[in-house]
């Protein structure tokens, strides 16, 4: 790879990408670094298929457990993070493998992409409103001023709703049309991961038992002493959010899980339709044989391609 100095691996959740990213690195001399904004978490490990040490095989991981439950993820200061370890990782000599379905932090990771400003008087005023009103209610009229950014943020998801807000607000255009043409940062190559939509709704719902069969109601309760309860971000992810309603007495146990399993394969679908916007996204089966050897012959080709240019 004369040119390739940064390999990302991205799609929809549980459709394999640490694993792959893993099994890269160890063909390379990669160093893996996260693009999951739930897994810069601490403690939120289970819901999140964060990989254990074992799993990580030696492979060194970065911006993992970065953040407290309690403070607000920041897509600005994940840009700037990430931008020092692939700095980092190139002056070791080795090459970052970016890892996750976070598109937004992808795009910080890799992109010449910088952030609109903020006005703490129209932040201020929607977050009140976002406390009395509920993140359903925000996220509809995000719907009607922008409806690709409402496409790929959640409705529970209060504090990217109000920044989408927020943003369209002050520069008078929809929060899209803020995010400038696809152009690498660095020469990269991105690799998709593909499953068909029957199998990948049951691999989620595969993975939602294993995380309660794994002790994820037990380690939501040991966040929320430690304030996940309150947290504007962590608070509201997949799994974590289902569960503090059961913890509350408004849910079930059940409920909470089949919320979870619905919530995630809904959040799969904006993942997909987030990455296939990309078109320098490669996509390739999660299952092909010899997905790392076969990923690689891609990240070589388009590398090679590159010096020729």
């Amino acid at each position: 790879m004369t040119r390739t100095n940064v390999i990302a691996v991205v799609g929809p959740t549980a459709a394999g990408k640490s694993d792959l990213a893993v099994e890269l690195a160890l063909r390379i001399h990669g160093e893996a670094v996260n693009a999951d904004s739930m897994q810069l978490y601490r403690g939120m490990d289970i819901g999140t298929a964060k990989l254990t040490r074992r799993e990580r095989r030696e492979v060194p991981h970065h911006l993992l457990d970065i953040w407290d439950v309690t403070e607000s993820a920041s897509v600005a200061e994940y840009q700037r993070l990430s931008r020092k370890v692939i700095g980092d990782v190139h002056g070791r000599g080795h090459v970052p493998v970016l890892v996750g379905g976070s598109g937004l932090y992808v795009r910080a990771a890799l992109d010449d992409l910088e952030f609109p400003g903020t006005d703490p008087a129209v932040r201020g005023r929607l977050e009140e409103e976002l406390a009395e009103r509920g993140p359903e209610i925000l996220h509809e009229r995000l719907r009607g001023l922008d409806p690709p950014a409402a496409a790929a943020i959640l409705p529970s998801n209060g504090r990217r709703v109000v920044r989408a807000l927020e943003v369209i607000e002050i520069s008078g255009r929809p929060f899209t049309a803020t995010l400038p043409d696809y152009r690498y940062l660095y020469d990269a190559v991105q690799i998709g991961l593909t499953v068909p939509r029957p199998e990948l709704d049951e691999r989620i719902a595969v993975r939602v038992e294993h995380m309660w069969s794994a002790g994820f109601v037990a380690e939501v309760e040991t966040l929320e002493r430690a304030g996940l309860r309150d947290g504007l971000t962590a608070g509201r992810a997949l799994g974590y959010a289902q569960v503090l309603r059961f913890l509350a007495g408004e849910w079930t146990e059940e409920r909470a899980k089949e919320e979870t399993i619905r919530a995630t394969r809904r959040f799969a679908r904006k993942q997909e339709s987030w990455f296939r916007r990309d078109p320098r996204v490669h996509w390739r089966p999660y299952d092909a044989t010899d997905l790392a050897e076969r990923a690689l012959e891609l990240v070589t080709a388009a590398s090679d391609a590159g010096a020729g240019r």
